[in-house]
């Protein structure tokens, strides 16, 4: 999620793939959510990679339960390298550096930075 300003992306939760709907519904329900923003795989090429079998379906039933909500998807390329490479450059222990709950909590908040940062680019961009 974003602070108000939709400045920078901080950590929310990891949720289960099973519990990912009931959560978001109740999250909705509490906080007031414009977007979201979806980790969309590509290989190098900028191809879609294979995993997008798996999201797809996600995408699809996020667009029919919650159709008010924006779903924008982004390039998720390198986002675990570079969260990998913040809990080095932070000094974080084997073990933490394992833990796939932070990495992908990490992994989310630099998609979601990206995301914001792109949007700015563009923003300004169309100004000039």
């Amino acid at each position: 999620m974003t602070d108000p300003l939709q400045l920078i992306a901080v950590k929310l939760a990891t949720v289960s793939p099973s519990e990912v709907f009931r959560y978001l519904k109740d999250y909705f329900l509490r906080e007031e959510v414009e977007a979201i923003v979806i980790g969309y795989p590509k290989q190098m090429d900028n191809t879609e990679s294979e995993s997008v079998v798996y999201i797809k379906p996600f995408i699809k039933k996020l667009r029919k339960d919650f159709p008010e909500l924006e779903v924008h998807l982004f390039d998720e390329r390198f986002t675990t390298k570079i969260a990998l490479h913040a809990l080095l450059e932070g000094k974080a222990n084997r073990k933490t550096r394992r833990n796939k709950e932070l990495k992908d909590q990490m992994s989310a908040i630099v998609l979601l930075n990206s995301f914001l940062d792109y949007r700015k680019h563009i923003a300004e961009t169309s100004v000039s």
